[in-house]
């Protein structure tokens, strides 16, 4: 991920959208505040469940600034109907509003700005297939195994010059 973090940048670009699942408590949401802070960019916070309507996701989506991180907890909570408004948004950068109904509505595009939206879950078979395949990058968090732990205690109390 430090890769893509320092392409990106170097680039001047957003960075590819990215999926975080696995269990609670692993640190999904914090590992996308880190990235965000990488990024120097703003991170914007919402969550599957609180995106009720295809308006709130709209509203979201237009005040997003030049490679802003969009943060969406519990994704796989967004109605289909929603994750349509966000698949052009995903991948071009673009709002399409339909306004009115029946034969006389019409089609307004807006343009976005380029964003990087983080999704986390810890219900990954939940997603609907078009919504996972548009995440350029797809991270599992699982629990730390015992080698590891000790690694991580080991490395952090020399850090801190404890005795380990």
């Amino acid at each position: 991920m430090n890769i893509a973090i320092t392409a990106a940048k170097g680039r001047g670009e957003a960075l590819d959208h990215i999926l975080l699942y696995g269990p609670p408590g692993l640190g999904k949401t914090t590992l996308a505040y880190i990235i965000a802070v990488e990024m120097g960019a703003n991170i914007k916070n919402t969550s599957g469940p609180a995106v009720e309507r295809t308006g709130d996701l709209a509203a979201i989506l237009t005040n997003l600034r030049s490679q802003d991180v969009l943060f969406i907890d519990e994704i796989h909570r967004l109605n289909r109907a929603i994750e349509e408004i966000l698949y052009p948004a995903m991948e071009d950068f673009a709002l399409n509003i339909i306004i009115g109904k029946g034969p006389g509505a019409k089609s307004l595009r807006i343009n976005l700005p380029q964003f990087t939206l983080i999704g986390a879950t810890t219900r990954f078979a939940l997603l609907s297939p078009p919504l996972r395949d548009r995440f350029g990058a797809v991270y599992r968090l699982d629990f730390y195994d015992q080698t590891s732990i000790e690694s991580i205690l080991k490395r952090s109390a020399r850090i801190l010059q404890i005795k380990a």
